[in-house]
């Protein structure tokens, strides 16, 4: 009898260390096959990037080999003599965005500041549903508003206060020189800082609230005021989160299309006024695209994107080094 238990035991025991077996080897089947998965996905990104980089490529080589590095500092663009320059795409691109973050950046954060720290708390929900509001309403609807409702506004009203004030300044007069058209860059660019506020603002906010309110209060116990702490405690602590906000704010203003096809002018120009009409590589090529007859046009209006895709690389990884030094001075 004590045999026949002893074997009965040791049986259970075996079937209980079988089961363990097959329990563990499920879940290494299971984290072996998930860490494919993840890898595959990773995998996917860069072959997806890798794709629209060499397809960007292909495309532009005929207008690399026939204008070379001149696209980039030739302003000419004429389809009719196939004599194409991005100089103006370019100018028009990087004048806009640079227009809108100046804007969008400190109205931003200093939503996202009182939203957390004097916002009543009956009032944050609903400020916070109309700037998500601003997020979601498409591009073309920005377009739109801002060719028939913005642009007069400006023409009669903020173009001509800047011309008369500020246009017979040295050094800044050129900024605000000639007749106020209404559409034109500067008008490009307060369309864009509306749209890219939301990322800025709701980024902003949700790392404002993060901050430890320790810090905070330690700062108001010493005496501090609420322009110092904003200052001395919550950016410094929130920094890296409010540079990726501005990144990810500035990349939405890079490559917006509809919205300042609308309102720029599309002019293939530079100008040093900022009320001057321009274009920029976004709207150029969605402007002629379907106008590009011969195959040079085409492949002029592919290198501009290519260099829009070289344009948002270069801010990304700007932002990925800004990050890094941040958090190499936290330590």
């Amino acid at each position: 009898m004590v045999d026949i238990a002893l074997q009965d035991r040791r049986f259970m025991m075996a079937a209980k260390a079988a089961t363990r077996a097959r329990a563990l080897d499920r879940l290494r089947l299971g984290d072996l096959l998930f860490r494919y998965l993840t890898r595959a996905a990773a995998i996917a990104v860069l072959a997806l990037l890798g794709g629209v980089l060499i397809s960007l490529l292909i495309g532009a080589l005929p207008a690399l080999r026939q204008f070379g590095f001149g696209f980039l500092v030739s302003e000419e663009w004429n389809p009719v003599t196939d004599r194409f320059g991005g100089l103006a795409a370019i100018y028009g691109t990087l004048v806009t965005s640079f227009t809108a973050m100046l804007i969008a950046v400190p109205v931003g954060l200093l939503i996202g500041f009182f939203l957390t720290e004097l916002c009543p708390r009956w009032l944050q929900r609903p400020i916070g549903i109309a700037i998500e509001l601003l997020a979601g309403i498409p591009s073309i609807i920005y377009g739109i508003w801002g060719l028939f409702v913005f642009a007069p506004v400006l023409q009669h009203t903020l173009q001509p206060f800047l011309i008369n004030t500020l246009g017979n300044v040295p050094a800044i007069g050129a900024l605000f020189a000639g007749p106020p058209f209404g559409i034109g860059m500067l008008t490009a660019g307060l369309i864009l800082a509306i749209m890219v506020l939301p990322f800025v603002s709701s980024i902003s906010r949700d790392v404002f609230a993060a901050v430890p309110v320790v810090l905070k209060e330690a700062a108001y116990g010493i005496g501090c005021t609420t322009c110092e702490v904003m200052r001395h405690v919550v950016l410094p602590y929130a920094r890296s989160g409010v540079i990726g906000g501005v990144m990810l704010a500035l990349g939405r203003a890079l490559g917006e299309t509809m919205a300042v096809t609308f309102v720029i002018g599309n002019a293939h120009a530079v100008s040093a006024s900022l009320l001057a009409p321009g274009t920029t590589i976004s709207a150029a090529i969605a402007n002629e695209f379907t106008e590009a007859v011969s195959a040079l046009y085409t492949s002029a209006l592919i290198e501009l994107g290519l260099v829009l895709f070289v344009i948002s690389f270069i801010v990304l990884a700007a932002a990925r080094y800004l990050l890094a030094r941040v958090a190499r001075r936290i330590g």
